[in-house]
């Protein structure tokens, strides 16, 4: 195959090389040459066995057409011939043919006398020769074919200067093609003119197109298996609202734009319906669609978010999809279509990795059975691009799997010379699909740029065709897997060329996935999967990295930790378990940034979430007294009861303070907890008190919260002599107030004898009789009528006090006196009972909020 590869491509370089020499005698051995670049009908190759025909000779055609591309604007590359339409695709006896395009002036100088015609080429023999004549860009005689002479096959354009884009149209019968055979013919719509540098009419712009003709249904005809995938890249992050319904955040709203009319996913669900065609569809994205039905928040970039706006959208979305699936095959992906290469490749070793796909394919069924009210199939694999290796087919039947979507490029057929049946055996009772590389791969690209819709139309339709045509005595199975998420103009693509097949394609029908899985193998078909060395270097620098997994292992242990204490914990495991299983999805290929920032925001939230049950922060406290009460508050910010905590007390000095057993901790949603710890100290000091929180399992819950506590114990040898003095003080003052009363005070006069001015104001004895019986009425003598014996002393420090007191005025005894009341001694002694320090379980704790 090697061989007729260099066959084909010598001759093409050698020619592009007399065409930059300018080589005139080319001209007249043009037929010659063109019939050399057509290719034996035994070279005539399927794409597994012409691909290797192509890889040997791209260098070749990369470096003629990288010579040959600063003849822009000259020669046949003159004008750009743009064909946008033509109508109908696969052409019967007697239709109409409808040719509609645009040309361009890209010249230098005016093109005069121009004339759009139409040429027919030879057919078409074999895949590799449909490849070559697609990627041929200049005009070669007798390769290009000759021109239609019919009136209808030409269109005048007239005069054009150098920019200038005219319109034209052609219409004309099928018959005038004159076509032969059933076969795949070249169409070329061609640009005749003139121009200064050579005035005479000339080649100067060529489009190509392949028109399959068909004169009757083929024998055997080609089993077609197209996927058609319903998938997305993830919108939904793990963060939900507070609420009681739980309502859902969005990374963006990306995804009303999909469903609106017009929208990608909204063109699958609508084309899809009326197709040939296998459903290969991603949970997730039912999931997700499924919830943007209701009310839902979309993140804004600011931060903060908004209302989404898709949810009149995603309605419609789900109930056409529900009709349009109605007695359809379904295939399922495992939920979130987890990235089976990466995880062979990178997450393979960290631990817990490979035992999410068999709970995500689980949960596939679940949610396929819920939304679509169909039960799918999930015995189907599909890697990214289809390529594999032993360790993805590994991972991708590890969890129930046995079909495993190749590509013919990644598992290659290079002994045959067609296309064989894509299922075939791998070994341990797994089977390989293996799409079709060039039909797999036919509409991507923009489709939206003009003429590419209908060139890939046409061209799928020749390589079915010719396929077909390789081995008609055969009948075989080929599947197609095309992008995983086409655009719109994409999926009109393909939707228009599968209908142009299944309504006039005689050489083709549409079959289901398990037909295909279920076809005999080919016997001379490849059946040993390339090695690891053998991945493609582009898709392995696409795969999710090691560190991925490892963040995802880290986030997992976070949840089964936070859900122990939770009493309703399915608000949090189900909306996380759904992050974790996009945050593996295919689809982040290409979006590394983006990939990382979803799995960040991930575990932010988690750690956010965990941080909302914690420990209020306590000041120093003092105890007073061998034994108290230490309240710690635990506070609870989530919408959700706590419970399965215990909170534990540890002194980090040993002063003999005793911080008791843990205890319980139940918390209510939105609320705080006094937990209590009766403490008991042998001796006075500070000492330092670690609180923290454990779940079940005696693994820590949050941040430990340390607090000082100082211990200031009262012997009961300093109480007594307190209390000692005290009552000393107060004997003192009474002592010295009947003193003072029975003695008077000093005359008004102040000479202290105690006389007094009667009525009439002769001097007589008053209160203060110097007797000092105190009575009042003269006699110097007491009710008893003897003598008041003095006062007698008592202690040194009471005589002090009399004398301090005798020397003072009158006014001065009497605020002595006052002193000595028993008020002050009562107001200490409260003092010393009620100071305990925060802590204790005394009154003065009212003023310590433990209960937020």
């Amino acid at each position: 195959m090697a061989e007729a590869a260099d066959n084909r491509i010598t001759p093409t370089a050698a020619v592009r090389r007399w065409l930059r020499g300018g080589v005139a005698v080319l001209l007249t051995t043009g037929p010659l040459v063109g019939g050399l670049l057509t290719p034996p009908a035994h070279a005539a190759t399927a794409h597994g066995s012409a691909a290797p025909a192509a890889s040997t000779g791209s260098a070749a055609r990369a470096t003629a057409q990288a010579a040959a591309g600063d003849r822009k604007g000259t020669g046949s590359r003159t004008a750009t011939v743009t064909m946008r339409t033509l109508s109908p695709a696969t052409p019967e006896k007697g239709d109409t043919l409808n040719v509609t395009g645009t040309v361009t002036n890209n010249g230098r100088s005016s093109i005069s006398d121009g004339r759009i015609g139409l040429r027919v080429g030879p057919a078409v023999e074999g895949r590799g020769a449909l490849e070559q004549n697609a990627e041929r860009k200049d005009y070669l005689p007798g390769a290009d074919g000759t021109e239609v002479k019919d009136k209808d096959a030409t269109a005048k354009v007239g005069t054009m200067r150098p920019g200038i884009r005219r319109t034209f149209k052609l219409r004309l019968p099928v018959s005038a093609l004159k076509l032969d055979s059933s076969g795949v013919y070249q169409l070329g719509v061609t640009l005749t003119g003139q121009t200064r540098e050579r005035p005479y009419d000339q080649i100067l712009g060529i489009e190509r197109s392949f028109l399959p003709w068909q004169t009757s249904d083929a024998k055997n005809k080609t089993g077609l298996t197209y996927l058609w995938p319903l998938i997305s890249r993830p919108h939904m992050t793990a963060r939900t609202e507070s609420d009681e319904e739980q309502t859902p955040v969005f990374r963006n709203d990306d995804l009303a734009k999909e469903l609106a009319p017009g929208g990608r996913l909204q063109q699958l669900v609508k084309l899809g319906g009326d197709l040939p065609i296998t459903w290969v569809v991603d949970p997730e994205l039912l999931a997700t669609v499924n919830a943007m039905t209701e009310p839902y928040q979309v993140r804004k970039k600011g931060g903060g978010t908004t209302a989404g706006k898709g949810q009149t959208y995603a309605k419609q979305w789900l109930m056409d999809l529900q009709g349009a699936v109605k007695g359809e095959e379904i295939a399922t992906l495992p939920f979130g279509d987890p990235d089976l290469a990466s995880l062979a490749h990178r997450g393979r070793d960290v631990p817990g990795a490979l035992s999410g796909l068999s709970s995500a394919t689980e949960r596939a069924v679940n949610t396929v059975k819920s939304i679509l009210h169909t039960e799918p199939a999930t015995d189907y694999a599909w890697p990214a691009e289809g390529a594999v290796d032993p360790s993805i087919v590994d991972v991708a039947t590890s969890a129930g799997a046995h079909n495993v979507i190749a590509r013919s490029d990644s598992l290659r057929d290079t002994a045959l010379s067609y296309t064989p049946t894509s299922a075939r055996p791998i070994g341990g009772g797994n089977t390989a699909l293996v799409a079709d590389a060039a039909l797999s791969r036919a509409f991507e690209g923009d489709m939206t740029r003009p003429g590419a819709t209908s060139k890939a139309v046409q061209r799928f339709l020749a390589e079915t065709h010719t396929l077909t045509a390789q081995v008609p005595n055969k009948q075989r199975n080929i599947l197609v897997a095309p992008q995983r998420m086409p655009s719109a103009g994409q999926v009109q693509a393909m939707a228009l060329a599968l209908s142009s097949l299944q309504k006039d394609g005689r050489w083709a029908q549409g079959t289901d996935l398990s037909e295909a899985a279920a076809a005999k193998p080919d016997p001379r078909a490849n059946r040993k999967v390339p090695g690891s060395r053998q991945y493609p270097a582009s898709l392995r620098r696409q795969e999710l990295p090691t560190e991925a997994y490892r963040q995802l292992q880290e986030t997992d242990r976070g949840v089964n930790d936070f859900k122990q204490i939770l009493t309703q914990d399915d608000r949090v495991v189900t909306p996380f378990g759904s992050a974790m299983e996009r945050a593996e999805s295919t689809s982040w290929r290409g979006e590394a940034e983006a990939a990382k920032s979803f799995r960040d925001n991930t575990s932010d939230y988690l750690v956010g979430l965990t941080k909302k049950v914690q420990l209020i922060q306590k000041s120093p406290i003092t105890l007073s007294g061998r034994s108290a009460t230490i309240p710690v508050t635990v506070q609870n910010n989530l919408v959700q009861g706590v419970d399965g905590l215990e909170l534990r007390l540890k002194s980090r000095r040993r002063i003999g303070l005793d911080v008791g057993e843990a205890q319980p901790v139940k918390v209510d949603g939105g609320h705080s907890q006094s937990v209590k710890f009766s403490t008991t100290s042998k001796a006075n000091g500070r000492a330092y008190v670690e609180a923290q929180l454990y779940t079940k399992d005696g693994k820590p819950y949050g941040k430990s919260m340390v607090f000082q506590v100082n211990v200031t114990s009262i012997t009961s040898t300093v109480l007594l002599v307190i209390a000692g003095g005290v009552l000393l003080v107060v004997l003192a003052g009474v002592r010295m107030y009947i003193t003072r009363k029975r003695n008077g005070g000093p005359a008004p006069g102040g000479d202290g004898t105690g006389t007094a001015q009667g009525p009439d104001g002769t001097e007589g004895p008053g209160d203060g009789d110097e007797d000092g019986d105190g009575d009042g009425d003269g006699d110097g003598a007491g009710d008893s009528g003897q003598p008041e014996e003095p006062a007698k002393t008592g202690t040194a420090e009471q005589a002090a006090m009399a004398g301090s007191a005798e020397a003072a005025g009158p006014a001065e005894e009497t605020e002595n006196a006052r002193a000595g009341t028993p008020e002050k001694p009562g107001a200490l002694g409260g003092a010393g009972e009620h100071d305990t320090g925060h802590g204790s379980d005394s009154a003065s704790d009212a003023g310590e909020k433990v209960d937020r």
